[in-house]
């Protein structure tokens, strides 16, 4: 069954890739502020539904994924930074705390328009930062483009004392709850991809051609 991701994050598609998936990437073109949600579960759910709903319009087949993740400390909700500055604030408010990271997922069948939605939560403390060492993490350019303004899966993975939940929901797309999704449509992905992620291995890491025929 073909595989769409409708999200231009390299993040979220090195996560597919990681397990032997090769979806198609066709970003959406959604105003996320035009979206409403009286809770940040809310907001991510439906900004997920409308970016999968948008590219199922596009095609023809095939199980569209969209995601959208969201950093919340309290009741704000922490986009991303739009200046060095605001990146410095918003470090500096998560030093020594514990955040939420929510990720909204749907899975929108392409054909029938058939979609599930879900959504995962992980908490995320941070330990006490400096004000040097969130000056040289925002200098390092890292945070620009990363809601919160830090990314778990890099330098930013120096800034956490500890982590409540799903890891991969903090990097920007929770795959066992993804997994447990696409199950509503009949698609295993680990029955699915197993074989060809072991076979990739005996051909030493060579076998992504096999995964895109089949993904």
């Amino acid at each position: 069954m073909k595989i769409i991701l409708a999200s231009a994050s390299p993040r979220r598609l090195s996560l597919l890739r990681n397990i032997g998936l090769e979806p198609e990437v066709i970003a959406s073109q959604i105003d996320e502020d035009s979206v409403p949600g009286e809770s940040p579960e809310e907001k991510a759910r439906g900004c997920a539904l409308a970016k999968a709903s948008a590219v199922a319009e596009k095609v023809e087949d095939g199980l569209v994924i969209g995601a959208d993740t969201v950093v919340v400390l309290g009741d704000e909700i922490l986009g991303k930074p739009a200046s060095r500055e605001e990146a410095e604030e918003m470090l500096a408010c998560l030093s020594g705390r514990t955040h939420r990271v929510v990720t909204g997922l749907a899975v929108v069948d392409a054909g029938s328009k058939r979609f599930v939605l879900s959504h995962e939560t992980t908490e995320v403390t941070f330990r006490r930062l400096t004000r040097a060492e969130i000056a040289s993490y925002v200098a390092s350019g890292e945070p620009m483009d990363k809601a919160g303004a830090y990314g778990i899966q890099a330098l930013g993975s120096l800034l956490v004392e500890a982590i409540r939940g799903c890891y991969f929901n903090v990097v920007g797309l929770p795959l066992a709850r993804l997994a447990k999704m696409c199950e509503e449509f009949d698609l295993n992905l680990l029955v699915e991809l197993a074989p060809y992620v072991s076979h990739a291995q005996d051909l030493g890491g060579h076998g992504n051609a096999e995964r895109k025929a089949r993904c």
